[in-house]
């Protein structure tokens, strides 16, 4: 293939064109030569003009220019902004629908909690209250048994002094019908005799004498009880028995007491030489 074959074709009518365009200028520069030198020649002279019909070079044909393929319709931006901003106001209103519902499962589940624990402070406050109740009225019966038993007991031991105190003068009624028996004398007699047959005043000192040394008692200072003791003796003197007729608050002074006589074995005889069958005699710590 020649490099003629490649050029595009000539347009029809290029050399006419020519021809006139090379007259035309021809035409123009005598024209411009002439208005040069035209002061140089003082002859008369006229000027013409000539004109020819130019002529035009035909116009390419114009071919129609392809038709633009139809574009793709451009979105619109407002409605995507608004789509968008629908999107985001959607997604705000589910995610504060979303935080109220996790807001209301989490007061209800606080209510819950703390209905749970009022509930349970009230069944404790319930038994609390039941076993404070119960307490009261346990420590009440007992105060009330124990006031009851003191009550049993002291009546017992005035019952028991009672009849300790007629047991007493029993047997003081009859030492002295004994003694005043010995003396000749009767019971209720103010004679001589019967004045004579009592112990003498320092006698029950003299007992108590012998005996006290040999009484061993832990002694604290404390407490001062008293014991009463009935002695029997023989008419030598010897010592044929003792018991507690009024027993101590502290049963160790009363033991310690017995012991004593016991240990004894013997008592002095009174001033008269006399021994009294029965002597009751009465023992403290301090004395």
């Amino acid at each position: 293939m020649t490099s003629a074959t490649l050029r595009p074709p000539e347009a029809a009518g290029l050399g006419r064109g020519m021809t006139l365009a090379l007259i035309a200028h021809g035409l123009l520069i005598l024209a411009l030569s002439y208005g040069l030198n035209w002061h140089s020649d003082s002859s008369p002279a006229f000027e013409a003009e000539l004109w020819s019909a130019v002529p035009q070079v035909a116009a390419p044909r114009e071919e129609a220019p392809p038709e633009p393929e139809p574009e793709a319709p451009k979105p619109d931006t407002r409605a995507q902004q608004r789509a968008a901003e629908e999107a985001a106001a959607e997604q705000r209103e589910a995610e504060i629908a979303i935080a109220k519902e996790k807001k209301r499962k989490e007061e209800k589940a606080r209510d819950e909690a703390a209905k749970v624990e009022r509930e349970k402070a009230a069944q404790e406050k319930l038994a609390k209250d039941k076993l404070a109740k119960e307490k009261a009225d346990k420590e009440e019966q007992d105060r009330k048994k124990a006031k009851d038993a003191k009550a049993a007991k002291d009546a017992k031991e005035a019952k028991d002094t009672k009849e300790a105190d007629a047991r007493r003068e029993a047997l003081r009624q009859e030492n002295l019908r004994r003694i005043q028996g010995m003396a000749g004398g009767t019971p209720g007699s103010t004679g001589a005799a019967a004045q004579n047959s009592a112990p003498s005043a320092g006698y029950a000192g003299r007992i108590k004498g012998k005996i006290r040394p040999l009484i061993i008692y832990p002694d604290d200072g404390v407490a001062n009880p008293t014991a009463e003791v009935q002695v029997t003796l023989g008419p030598d003197g010897r010592i044929l028995g003792s018991k507690v007729l009024k027993a101590s608050p502290d049963p160790d002074w009363d033991r310690a007491v017995l012991r004593a006589i016991e240990k004894a074995e013997t008592l002095p005889r009174d001033v008269d030489g006399r021994v009294p069958p029965v002597l009751i005699l009465t023992f403290r710590p301090r004395e």
